[in-house]
């Protein structure tokens, strides 16, 4: 049986699963590629250093003829501290420009403004950096942040069995090491769309548009180094399908910024995530196999649609060829084929693929109450999902045990038999997502963890400082209980400062306005309502204290706010 299918049926040999010298448990795979990962600041070449291992991604310094130009300042001030102290080793030359590659690691900044004295050292981005940051923390909050949870393994515990190995781009997501965690995000004091040329520290940076995990992702180019950063090569084969839940990452518009990256023949590619790889030759013929891997997947994905199969029908019949296995940069580290081939089909197509029973499938609940009264009752199940287990048939017995967990007649110990099986999953497979996610919900199903704040806003005053207030006024959109709006058609304005805002509650939504002729009105500061939306005082305390000021009829705002999931917006109090 080769590597590939035991992976893929999860009925390894002892040889696969090994435990580390701290008593981690997982894939010798997986464990293996800690050694890609170490932590160590490389000399790309003379002037060019890229710290790995530091956090999630790694941060880059080019020493241009005036100073340093950083690239990428990871997840807080202090990861960017590590990296600046490493840096310091080796140069004293002072930082004089800020790029950012995309937006996912950029909250570091004003590290390196506080280590140089200055808050003028210029930062140039993507124009959209600002706005998906702020999408990533605001309406898909929650989803967002559960799946970042999930998926990077921040809630497994410090030492054990399920004690995190890696997650796969990096030791981890946030260095335990560099808590608290101080976010040091600065917007991009300058932006481009669009191809541009940069001259910066007195050097030529050309710039390219590259989307890949994040629609603003772009490849710089240094000529005059022969070095390229950018965010499209990983240490991992590419993840099309984040199961962290993402927007769709097209390959065709990947491979486009890949082929541009192999027009520009670089002696020296420095990316995001991983150690760099240096000598043209090795480049071309690394990155070309890279490229080909994710061509092969949407090829073989849209040749299998055409011919009639299933998502599900693509997932198991779509293997990469062994030769991939080659190379770290294309094996399943991180997410797996499966995921990604069934991605690709749904980003193309949509959610349905012709399986008849997806048109109108049952409630989930309703589904496993009938299919275990068919298997003649919950006892006959468990007992089948228990021989599964016992004979490595990790597949079956998740369904098996799915159903128990969701029929009528669930108990604890139906939660304990799935949270086992997904830990055998979890310890046989080579994939950094899939062990960090099905770790986690074990742990949730064991009642080791408690993962109910996930599931809605969790708004905090300070981050609601820092965006516009019309912004989060919008954020109430998403909040909207149908039930509770039942006859609710109320024009609601928010007067702040600087800045007016206004939302239509009628019919089950919020309908974003100007604010213009509005029903009744709300005047108070930024800071007041982000301390409601935050939660550190309700609304009813805040218009009898005088924080807000209401014109209009106070019962019919009370009314049209009542319909929002946020208790600091429902009456707590009779005015």
């Amino acid at each position: 049986m080769s590597e590939i299918s035991r992976n893929r049926s999860f009925a390894g040999d002892a040889t696969e699963t090994v435990t580390t010298h701290d008593g981690r448990v997982g894939h010798r795979d997986l464990v293996a590629h800690l050694e890609v990962l170490r932590k160590e600041l490389y000399v790309v070449r003379e002037g060019v250093w890229c710290f790995v291992g530091n956090g999630l991604s790694n941060q880059t310094f080019i020493d241009a003829p005036d100073g340093i130009i950083a690239i990428d300042t990871g997840e807080s001030n202090q990861e960017m501290d590590a990296a600046l102290a490493a840096l310091r080793e080796h140069t004293q030359r002072p930082i004089v420009a800020v790029l950012y590659t995309h937006f996912h690691y950029v909250a570091g900044t004003r590290a390196v403004l506080s280590e140089a004295g200055r808050d003028d050292i210029p930062i140039f981005g993507h124009g959209r950096i600002d706005g998906n940051r702020s999408r990533a923390q605001a309406e898909v909050g929650p989803t967002y942040a559960r799946g970042i949870i999930e998926q990077f393994a921040l809630f497994l515990p410090p030492d054990g069995p399920d004690a995190n190995i890696h997650v796969g781009l990096g030791h981890h997501y946030r260095d335990p090491d560099h808590a608290p965690f101080t976010p040091g995000y600065l917007a991009p004091t300058h932006t481009f769309d669009g191809p541009t040329t940069l001259h910066l520290g007195g050097t030529d940076v050309e710039v390219t548009p590259a989307p890949s995990d994040a629609d603003d992702s772009v490849t710089y180019w240094f000529p005059s180094f022969g070095v390229a950063v950018n965010n499209l090569v990983w240490p991992v084969l590419f993840n099309v399908f984040a199961i962290r839940g993402e927007e769709y990452r097209d390959p065709r518009i990947l491979l486009r910024g890949i082929d541009h990256l192999l027009s520009l023949s670089p002696e020296f590619l420095v990316g995001t995530h991983g150690p760099p790889l240096s000598g043209g030759e090795e480049i071309r013929r690394r990155v070309t196999r890279y490229r080909d891997a994710i061509q092969f997947l949407w090829d073989q994905t849209v040749r299998g649609a055409n011919r009639g199969l299933t998502s599900n029908e693509l997932a198991h019949s779509i293997t990469l060829p062994d030769l991939y296995r080659d190379d770290y940069l294309t094996r399943e580290l991180y997410g797996v084929v499966e995921h990604h081939v069934r991605q690709i089909r749904s980003g193309l197509f949509g959610w349905f693929d012709g399986d008849p029973a997806e048109l109108f499938p049952l409630r989930t609940s309703e589904r496993a109450n009938r299919i275990i009264a068919g298997f003649g009752g919950a006892e006959i199940v468990a007992q089948q999902a228990d021989e599964a287990i016992e004979k490595d048939d990790l597949r079956w017995a998740v369904e098996l045990c799915s159903w128990l967990v969701e029929h009528d007649g669930s108990t604890e110990r139906d939660r304990h038999r799935l949270a086992s099986a997904l830990r055998l999953i979890a310890q046989r497979s080579s994939a950094a997502n899939i062990r960090s996610w099905c770790l986690t919900r074990a742990l949730w199903l064991e009642g080791a963890l408690d993962l109910s704040s996930l599931y809605g806003h969790r708004l905090h005053p300070l981050a609601l400082a820092f965006m516009a207030p019309e912004f989060t006024v919008q954020l109430l959109r998403v909040m909207v209980d149908p039930e509770r709006s039942q006859g609710v058609d109320t024009h609601v304005a928010w007067n702040f400062e600087s800045a007016v805002a206004g939302l239509h509650v009628r019919h089950g939504v919020a309908a974003v306005t100007t604010g213009e002729e509005s029903d009744v009105t709300m005047h108070l500061t930024h800071a007041d309502w982000a301390r409601i939306m935050g939660g550190e005082i309700s609304l009813t305390d805040a218009i009898g204290s005088g924080a807000v000021r209401v014109e209009g009829d106070t019962a019919r705002l009370r009314r049209a706010m009542d319909v929002f999931d946020l208790p600091s917006l429902r009456a707590s109090a009779p005015l």
